[in-house]
């Protein structure tokens, strides 16, 4: 029997796109998943929709205030029996073969987490609009201090190897601090050099405002990492150039 696999998805106001995403994850040739739907108290359709998929796999919370991504995602945490833990947002989509080839890459590599490449794709048409996100660095605590090269529709983690890590729900940066937070315990996250996934660049996306939230970065390492006032403003200097190299990567 194959092991079970805890998908984490964080929903708010999401019915524009939702059932891209969910056919994304019916169409996953790895059969063995729950997945964790926490609504964050959605003012459209997006509950109605989900409710419409009659598969008991699909696991729906409602939250009853609304609180945040960082805080959905724990209440499907919490939820969560599975051996490994994938992350998908409710407008993102996987390729069939994801979990299939995610799970089977960290079992012979005996990993710990491993992450792919994933395209970055326009809002609506989800066709490419810049260059794929290429997985080609051994992630380390070190260097994901510079620059956060996980991302949530593209990385898997073993809970029976590393543990089940929770966000923090303080901070718009709740990814990073938690990608850190287990790359403290675990040595690397491996690269699948496979493009699985695709995100969708949506152009109110708290991440796509770099210049909005680079005082939330800052506070990553100052109050989350406990860094010094320099050793905070070095990262967030490193972070900020990284994070422009990252979205310059257009197509020639």
């Amino acid at each position: 029997m194959k092991d079970l696999v805890s998908i984490i998805t964080p929903c708010y106001n999401s019915a524009e796109f939702i059932e891209e995403t969910i056919q994304s994850v019916l169409n996953q040739t790895y059969e063995n998943w729950e997945w964790l739907i926490t609504d964050d108290l959605s003012k459209d359709h997006t509950v109605e929709i989900i409710r419409k998929y009659n598969d008991p796999r699909i696991k729906l919370q409602v939250l009853e205030q609304n609180g945040g991504a960082g805080n959905a995602r724990n209440k499907s945490l919490e939820r969560a029996q599975g051996r490994y833990i994938a992350f998908l947002d409710s407008d993102d989509l996987w390729y069939p073969e994801y979990l299939e080839t995610m799970i089977t890459f960290l079992e012979e590599n005996n990993a710990e987490l491993a992450y792919c490449n994933y395209s970055r794709c326009d809002e609506y048409t989800m066709e490419p609009i810049l260059k794929d996100f290429e997985a080609d660095t051994i992630v380390t605590f070190s260097n994901l201090l510079k620059t956060c090269r996980l991302a949530p529709v593209s990385t898997i983690y073993d809970t029976k190897r590393a543990g089940k890590f929770f966000f923090p729900v303080k901070s718009k940066r709740e990814d990073h601090v938690m990608w850190l937070n287990l790359l403290k315990v675990i040595p690397e996250g491996i690269p699948v050099q496979k493009t699985l996934a695709k995100y969708r660049m949506r152009e109110n996306s708290v991440s796509r405002n770099k210049k909005n939230i680079i005082k939330d970065q800052y506070l990553v390492y100052k109050d989350f990492m406990g860094f010094s006032t320099v050793k905070s403003l070095y990262y967030t200097a490193n972070w900020a150039l990284n994070g422009f190299l990252k979205y310059s990567k257009i197509f020639n």
